[in-house]
Parts: structure tokens; sequence; C-alpha cells
């Protein structure tokens, strides 16, 4: 490890005291003299702005590859961070990315007294800063990041001042606060190694925010003095730029934060908590309805702006969230906002850096399509502009969010984006010059899983670019390592149809990337493609274009995807857990295998012989087969799945290989549905087999206790305060209510047409404590309306009924709680319109409502064992 310390001889606090205060003297004559700026600036109207007086407004990413976990597995996987940074940051610029900023990890470039180390985390740094200045990229800095550089692994022994005295004396301690002082210093001065230019001159530096999520605990006086210094310390290098603070923690010190001489506030958002360890499920678009800010009038009082260093909805495997959070933002007035974090592509196999976070273009295309719109939401919407709630703020501007068909798009004059398959159509096609998209569209039908762009170069010329299929082959959210693959990538030719009269039919079809030989014949509008870029050129225009040009931020024959990475076969399929009788039932399965695989088949275990049905291909590695309503009796139906890849019949589930003709059966265990007659029962929630999945703020004692009948337990949820003060917000609204959320409509789906029979609603429980607890029962629809009534719990567990009929609105929690926590707890919004059992999807159970105003701040629980329809 090369290092070079850089030492600087520390002021004493009241020299640097005098010099700060006699340079901001100077610096403001000279900028009242002189109206010629040259940095971003805040005006009188806490609003960023360019030196040409422009609003400033980016939209980007977090990306860590310089240090800590992201560097140690690139050194591990024998990668070169140079190019996998020069790769990623390709397709930055595919997706719009103008804004980039991380929390530097100080414990590895500074030492204990906070002198810069230039080793080689920081040339990386400096490497990469450049890259991304090149493709038109702005940065806001966090220096001090606290952490250590262990996650998710344990910290190692870094040289910095972070790992000697933590985060909690970094803020109190006075060394600790000197070494920050002089590490902030020598970090404004760092002259970068491949610009030449230090840190605080770069003109794509808009900003720096001081430090990451310093969660102060405290006097408001002692909190304004700390972040002063650290102020002092950066102003003392000359730099104007503005200063941030994080002000979205320890709220109730909001106007400590803006005493000490910041320009801004910085914010965070996790809309769907974090950490759930699975994909989350359900309508999540009422929580991202809204970013209601509190404290907005101190921010207004100090003129302060407003950026997000972080935002995700974590454990969200769907693509049509991120612009509706965008619009939010805007609403709210923030002008930039970065997303965390995006995955390094060789590390996107097992996402092992952040495993409730998943981003990356050739990994997750949907969710970074997605991410791209949300960036035209940023540059395309005013600030302060509100569109209502949630359901109406769905379609917003040229931007239309769709939950139930997982599809965000976006739909301008020039520009067509989409997550997914798509049936809007552009007003004027002659007018379009840009497509980015998943799926199928009027414009463009693809049968692959990779993304595309389309962009028109010239009259008559398009590039197009396809990458590689990314087919999601386990839990990219659960407990991950370099050892779990947790995505496959594919290479395969698919057909395409594109329809532009710019291109008109049988236009020509040239590769443009290295080692790019495919050659595609066009019949009318229709080809074959494999991943690469391409110029289409129209019959009867020659194109001079090598490929070498450049146009925008990019070269016309870039491309980067990695290489085919299926080792091995793979059938998915997840049969639902019951149905009706007397129904067809339609089997789906994924077949993950590099080619066409040469057959895939149903054997269900029906009788002696059993029966066998032939799976066709559905679109692209979806295989589906429907087993005939006669087969479908009442009882369990049972089958395997059995796939040939070309190289041996495989049976599935277990993926047991079978090398002769007759297949031996007798050790597999085989798929399972039950089989139900009409009347029966809807279970919605079974405490034994789904407490995992419920959406609950986490208490010490949750717990799952068995029952005396086989095959039955109870969740045991047993709350000593209902209201417990937030350290983040303790001058919050005090709210006595508990609630979770369990999303049911996977389990249902076989029952759909027994639904509308359905007139009462069951839970069986009781009451903890040896005293009676109401409780509120809910039916969440996918509007976010949530029909709801009381019931009063005994402590000897019984059946509690509800009529359907006697259900009323009630309030829906914003469940799973979100980051911060002084967001909006209830969401204010919804259709409004009458209970249709049809459009139920979640049940959320509260204990707080129903209880008296006297009883509000004693124990409370309740144990909950099932909750059905009957």
């Amino acid at each position: 490890m090369k290092r070079k310390i850089v030492k600087s001889a520390i002021v004493p606090a009241l020299v640097w005291l005098v010099i700060f205060n006699i340079s901001s003297t100077l610096t403001l004559a000279q900028k009242n003299n002189n109206p010629e700026k040259k940095d971003v600036y805040v005006d009188q109207y806490g609003v960023m702005r360019w030196p040409d007086n422009q609003e400033v407004h980016g939209f980007g990413v977090n990306y860590t590859v310089p240090f800590a976990h992201a560097y140690r597995s690139a050194i591990k996987l024998g990668i070169d961070p140079k190019k996998a940074i020069d790769d990623d940051i390709y397709h930055f610029a595919r997706l719009g990315f103008d804004a980039y900023r991380v929390h530097v990890w100080d414990t590895e470039i500074s030492d204990t007294l906070g002198n810069l180390i230039e080793n080689e985390h920081l040339e990386l740094f400096d490497y990469m800063l450049d890259k991304m200045k090149q493709r038109g990229m702005k940065f806001i800095l966090t220096p001090i990041a606290f952490w250590g550089n262990g996650w998710p692994d344990r910290d190692e022994n870094t040289p910095g001042f972070s790992h000697k005295y933590g985060k909690d004396n970094c803020l109190t301690n006075e060394d600790a606060i000197k070494a920050q002082e002089n590490y902030l210093f020598q970090f404004l001065n760092h002259v970068n190694q491949y610009t030449g230019i230090a840190y605080k001159n770069e003109t794509a530096m808009i900003a720096f925010e001081i430090s990451n999520e310093p969660h102060h605990r405290e006097a408001p006086e002692k909190v304004t003095a700390y972040i002063s210094r650290m102020v002092q310390s950066m102003r003392k290098t000359g730099c104007e730029k503005p200063i941030f603070y994080n002000i979205s923690h320890s709220i109730h010190l909001a106007e400590a934060y803006f005493d000490a001489g910041i320009q801004g506030g910085t914010f965070q958002w996790y809309p769907t908590g974090l950490g759930f360890q699975k994909e989350l499920k359900g309508n999540m678009l009422p929580n991202v309805d809204k970013y209601a800010i509190p404290f907005e009038d101190v921010i207004k009082r100090h003129q302060g702006a407003k950026m997000v260093y972080e935002f995700d909805a974590a454990d969200i495997g769907r693509s049509y969230i991120y612009p509706a959070i965008a619009r939010s933002f805007r609403t709210a007035g923030i002008q930039w906002a970065t997303h965390f974090s995006y995955d390094p592509t060789y590390l996107a196999y097992a996402n092992t850096e952040y495993n409730t976070h998943y981003m990356n273009l050739v990994y997750a295309p949907p969710k970074a399509i997605s991410l791209k719109i949300a960036a035209e939401v940023f540059h395309q919407i005013p600030m302060g502009r509100n569109f209502g709630t949630f359901p109406g703020n769905a379609t917003f501007d040229a931007f239309h969010v769709s939950y139930e068909n997982d599809l965000a798009e976006m739909l301008t004059d020039e520009k067509f984006f989409y997550t997914n398959t798509t049936t809007t159509i552009p007003k004027d096609v002659n007018k379009l010059k840009e497509i980015a998209g998943f799926g199928n569209s009027t414009i463009i039908a693809y049968e692959g899983l990779g993304a595309y762009f389309l962009d028109q170069i010239n009259k008559g010329e398009w590039r197009l670019e396809v990458l590689p299929d990314a087919i999601w082959i386990d839990n990219v959210f659960g407990r991950n390592s370099l050892g779990k693959t947790r995505v496959v990538i594919n290479w395969r030719e698919w057909p395409m149809a594109i329809h532009l009269p710019d291109l008109g039919e049988n236009f020509t079809i040239k590769p443009l990337n290295s080692g790019n030989t495919k050659q595609s014949e066009v019949r009318g509008n229709q080809f074959s493609i494999t991943p690469g870029t391409y110029l289409l050129t129209k019959s009867g225009i020659k194109s001079k274009k090598t490929g070498n040009e450049e146009w925008k931020n990019i070269t016309l024959n870039e491309f980067v995807a990695p290489v085919t990475t299926i080792e091995q076969s793979e059938l998915l399929h997840n049969p639902i857990s019951e149905m009706e009788a007397g129904n067809d039932y339609k089997i789906t399965a994924t077949v993950v295998t590099r080619d066409v695989p040469k057959s895939v088949t149903v054997n269900i275990l029906s009788g002696f012989r059993g029966k066998r049905y032939d799976m066709v291909k559905e679109a692209a590695y979806t295989y589906s087969v429907t087993v005939p309503k006669e087969e479908m009796n009442e009882g369990f139906l049972r089958y395997f799945i059995i796939l040939n890849d070309g190289t041996g019949d495989y049976v599935f589930p277990g993926k047991h290989a079978s090398q002769s003709e007759r297949l031996d059966l007798s050790e597999a265990e085989p798929y399972e549905v039950k089989v139900l007659a009409k009347d029966q029962p809807i279970y919605l929630f079974d405490a034994l087999t789904d407490y995992q999945y419920l959406n609950i703020p986490w208490r010490r004692g949750f717990k799952l206790m068995p029952k005396a009948e086989p095959g039955k337990a109870a969740y045991q949820v047993n709350i000593e305060k209902l209201f417990t003060d937030d350290a983040e917000n303790p001058d919050g609204e005090k709210i006595y209510d508990f609630s979770m959320r369990f999303y049911f409509n996977d389990k249902i789906k076989g029952r759909a047409n027994s639904i509308n029979r359905m007139k009462e609603l069951v839970l069986s429980g009781n009451s903890l404590n040896d005293k009676s607890c109401p409780i509120q029962v809910g039916l969440i629809s996918k509007t976010g309306d949530v029909y709801g009534a009381i019931v009063q719990l005994d402590p000897e567990s019984s059946e509690y009924k509800i009529l359907l009929s006697e259900l009323k609105p009630v309030k829906l929690v914003t469940l799973p709680r979100p980051y911060p926590s002084f967001l909006p707890y209830y969401f204010d919004g919804g259709s409004h319109t009458n209970f249709n059992i049809e459009d139920i999807e979640a049940i959320q159970i509260s204990i707080g409502p129903g209880i008296l105003t006297s009883q509000l701040k004693e124990s409370h629980g309740a144990a909950i064992e099932r909750v059905w329809l009957q």
C-alpha cells in the first residue's frame, strides 16, 4: 500500500476564528464588488444556482468502488477497479445521471490526526471523479463518513480518526474534533491527481456535505459550536461553495445547524424501510406520496437549500416507484437527489454490498430505466409543483406510474421511456428522437429481458443498443455472499421490430461495438438481434459513420456488458398454495438455459401412470401449460416439471438428474397445490407460515408461540408503550398506535372466483396481559384505501367475526415505517370509493384504535393466530 501523508499545521482555534472572520469579510466584499461568480451559490430564496443564475437540479447515484467492500471485492475477484469504473460510468451516461454523491470512507484515507493519506483509495477516487466529469456529471461530496470500512464484513484496522474515536466521540471529543478540522482542510485542498484541480476549485464540485448522518444528542449551543468549527476549517481553504449539513436527523436541532453557518440541509428517504431480507410486496405508492418536512419554516427562515443525499425504495424488486419518489422530492423543493446505491456491475450478480438495495442497468434493467425516468422528473418538473395525492397523482405532467402493471413511463414529443410493456401511443411518432425501455411498446417489440436504447443520430440514422438478458434466479435481498449467484446474464438472439417512420422498412443494420459480427437482415420492420451496439440506417441513405464518432457524452461504438453467466440450467416455479376445484390451473415456470430447451414437461401424479403435459414458450424464458378443469378435483394436485436442456432430463423441484428414459421420482418431493371446494374459507394470514412476512416495527419480546393443536401457532405482539419517544424527532406528534401489515394477494390467487361469495372477516386469537384488548382489523386495497372494524379480544383464544358489509374506511399506516422518522405516519389519500373485495391485497392489524384515552399509556398485547374470509 502506497501512502503519502499530507501534513498541515493546525492553527490555534482563536487565531483561526479571526482569520476566518477576516476572510469571510473580504470574500463578501469581493463578491459585492465583482458580481461574476465562479461557483454555485444559494440565493436569498434558498435556491442553489449556477454562476449564470440558472437553477441547479441534479439526479444520480451513490457509488463506492474506490472504498471498503466494493474495493476489496474487486481485488478478491481479480477485477481491475478502473476498468469497472469506466464501464459503470458509461452506463450512468446512458441512464442520464448528472449527479454523484458518496460518503467518503475517511477511515481509509486519513490518520488519527486527520492528515490525508494519498493511497490507492484516494488515487482511484480521483480517477473516478475525473471520468465522471468527462461524462458531464457533477458532485456533492461528503468527506466524513464516520463508518468503519467493513460492512457487510468486519471492520478492518484502518488508520483513520473515525476508527480511533468512533462516531459519538467524533462529535464531542476535542482531539477528534481537531482531527476532523485538519482532515476537512486537507481534503478540500487536495489536488486531484488526474485533473490537476483542487477539490475546492473544481467547477464540477457543486457543494460539500460535512459529514454523514451525525446523530447529535448534545445541547444546541454545543452542536452549533461543533459544526461551526467544521465550516470554518473548510472556509479557511478559500472555498466559497455551499456547505450542507444533515438536518434530517435530530430535527429539533435544525436551528442549531443553520446557526453554524451552513447554506443548506441534506435529507434521506427510505420510504419502505430497510432490511426486510426478501422482496417487499404490495402497492408502495402511498408510502412515497409526500415528502413532508415538518420544520420547513426553519429552512425558509435561514434561506437554506435542500438536497437528498440518499434514497431508495429498499427491498422493492419492481420498477414503478422511482418517478413517484422524484415527483415528491420536487414538490418538497429538493434540487438534488442521489440514489443509494448503484451496484458495481462486477458485484451485481450477488448483490453483496447493500443487500436491501439493488440497482444496476444490466442486472436490474426495469429498475434502472425507472431511475432514468426519475432523472427526467428532476429536470422537467418545477420545484414546488403539487400534483395532489395518490391515486390521482399517478399521472403527472409527462409521466405515469402504475403499480398494477409494474410500469413507469415518460412520453414527451421527443422522448419515450418505459420500464415494462406499455400500450401508450405517442402523439406524433415523427418527432421522437430518443427511446429507452424494457419489454414491448407501440414503437419497439422485443422479447429479450435486457434494456434497450434507440437514439436518433441524424435524420434516417439511429443508434440501437441492446443489453443481454438478466434473469433473477434467487432472492436478491437476502443473506448474500460472493459465493451465491442471485442473478444470471444470458446472451441470446431475439426477434425485434421497430416502427419508426424515420427508419421506415427494410432499413440496414450495422454492428458498431468491438467484436460484434452480427449481421441482421431486416424484413419490413422485423429482424433478429443479439446484445451490442448498432447503426440503423433508413433504406436509400448511405451512412459514413464508423462508430468512432462522439455523440453527446458517449462514443457511438461503446458497449459494456458481462458475458453469459449461466453455468447450469435452472427452472423456477412457485405453485399457488390453493385453488378451487373445477377450474383450469395454469402452470407457469421460468426456464433458465443458455439456449432454447429441448422440452419442458409437466408430469402430474394422478393414479398409477400419471399424465404429462408439454409446456410451451409464452415469452422469452417463460413456459406455461394449462391443466384442464376436468383434472382439478378436490384433494391435492401433485406434479413435477421435467426440463430437457439438451444434455439430459432434470426433474424439478430439486433438480434431480435422470440418465434413463424411465424417470425415477421415488425420492423426489413434488410441487403440491390444495384443490378445495368453492365454499371453503379463504385464509389471509396464518401465523405459523406467515409471521416472517409481516411488515412490523420490531420490538423486543415479539415471538411465535406454538398451540396445542397440530399445525397452529400464534404470533404474540406485546406492546409496553404504544408511543415511544423518537430521539430523532422528540417534538413530533404523539400517535398512540402500533400497526402491522401482511400482503396476502399471492396466497389467494387461486381463490379469485370465490372471493365475491365471502360474507365475513374472521380473526382467531386472544389478548395478552390478562386483560381484554381492542384491535382494529382492516383490509387494504390496491389503491391505498383501508376498510376495517374494531374487535375486542379476550384473554381466552376465540374467533371474532366481522360482517364485510360493516367495514368502514380507516386510516392506512405507512408500513414498513420510513426513514427519516419524521415522515407522516398515516397516508392521507386513497380513492375514497366503496369497499370492493376484489381489490384487496393486504391486511392491517392495529393496536391503539378503540383504546380509551385513559388507558393509552398502559401496556397492551394481542396473540394473532389466523385471519380468514368465510
